[in-house]
């Protein structure tokens, strides 16, 4: 073989496992019983149960947050984040998660949220918290 042909199918091989690679690490939109099934980290979908205490004194712990969030499905979880609670947080419409379960809470590693604009009422607010390590 020419080594111009070794380095094509070198080439081309790489480029098969950086695809296959980026689609293992993907995370797929779940429900919470879904989330519970795996240990693997998902997005979950959902909105912020108002009727349910939200946990954030930053006197004790500026880094823990908690709240209650129905899936989608109508499942209620409780959800901790590693992190301050995301400002206008109580007037978000739909929550996204990233994260996973451990026990019978999940644990956010992100938090986006999408709240109706304070500007024009037709319009999406899209804000993103991220868990700080």
């Amino acid at each position: 073989m020419k080594k111009s042909s070794i380095l094509g199918i070198v080439v081309i091989a790489v480029f098969i496992a950086i695809i296959i690679s980026i689609y293992g690490d993907s995370s797929t939109y779940a429900s919470f019983d879904e989330a519970q099934e795996t240990e693997a980290e998902l997005h979950v979908v959902g909105q912020l149960n108002k009727e349910k205490e939200l946990v954030y004194n930053p006197t004790q712990n500026a880094n823990y947050f908690s709240f209650y969030m129905l899936d989608e499905h109508g499942k209620e979880c409780k959800v901790v984040f590693q992190g301050s609670k995301p400002q206008d947080f109580e007037r978000s419409e739909q929550i996204v998660l990233t994260g996973k379960m451990v026990g019978e809470e999940f644990h956010a590693s992100k938090i986006l949220m999408k709240c109706p604009s304070k500007y024009n009422d037709q319009q999406i607010e899209v804000t993103e918290a991220v868990a700080t390590s």
